[in-house]
Parts: C-alpha cells; structure tokens; sequence
C-alpha cells in the first residue's frame, strides 16, 4: 500500500461540481492500494501516517502529529500510484487492486484512521474528482507499507 502524504494548510475534494469534503489543517492523503495487499498492510500505513511529527513545535523542528496540532485527513483514493511507466509513454496500471480488493482495504485504512481518534474526511472510490490543496512547506512524504508489492 502506498500513501502520497501533503501537509496541507486545507484541502477539498469535489465531485460534479458539488464540494464533498474539506479539512482545514492536517495531511491530504493519496492512497493507492497494491493487488498483495492486506489489511495488514492498510493497519500499518494508518498507523504510520497517524504518527507522523511533520508539524513544527515551538522551536521551530518538525516534531509534532496530527493530532498534536488538531488537525485531520483527507484520504483519497488514487489507483495512478501503482501506475508503471518504465516502457512506453502509456502507464500500465496492472499491479493496481482492482476495486473488489482495493475498496475494502482502502474502507480499513479509513477505519484504523479514525479509531486512532483523527478526524477523517474522504473522497469517492473510484470518483472522478478534483482536489484542491494548499501544501503547507511544501511537506509532501511517499510512505509505503511493509507488504508494498512494487
């Protein structure tokens, strides 16, 4: 599993021209989930972006949570992050989960998220979306699950 993690100032998700989440403060998380994934692997990256200190404290260092500051996330759900674009000019998006797999592991993901108390806002699986952020830094970090099959 793969998670694409802005520290973002605020964040949105629309969809049909209709905004369907927003959060102020906290990380934007893109998440694509790989076809060997496991709920293992989704327990393990909500656990690691949870506890991540990408927030400045009083001295200026990079050492405070989310929950450290009263922030929340954004997940949204982004299949192009397993995309492989080693031939070609076209990605072949093969190791992708396809959504019977993708989608219950992505649903966990939210869930260990939220029972780690960090308020969760979410795009649409499989949604065509746009997503607006303001990247706080810019802070963007790739963080992958130990099981990552790429």
């Amino acid at each position: 599993m793969r998670a694409v993690v802005q520290r973002v100032k605020r964040a949105s998700v629309t969809i049909d021209g209709t905004k369907t989440a927003e959060i102020g403060v906290g990380f934007l998380i893109l998440l694509g989930v790989h076809e060997t994934d496991t709920e293992a692997d989704a327990a393990y990256l909500a656990k690691k972006c949870c506890g991540l200190r990408v927030f400045e404290d009083d001295n200026g260092k990079m050492n405070r949570s989310v929950q450290d500051v009263g922030g929340a996330f954004l997940v949204v759900s982004n299949f192009t992050l397993y995309g492989d674009c080693k031939k070609g000019n076209r990605p072949s998006f093969t190791s992708a989960a396809r959504p019977e797999t993708a989608v219950p592991l992505y649903e966990h993901f939210i869930s260990c998220v939220r029972q780690s108390g960090i308020a969760c806002q979410t795009g649409t699986f499989g949604a065509d979306m746009q997503v607006e952020l303001l990247n706080d830094g810019p802070v963007t970090l790739i963080v992958e699950s130990v099981g990552d099959g790429a």
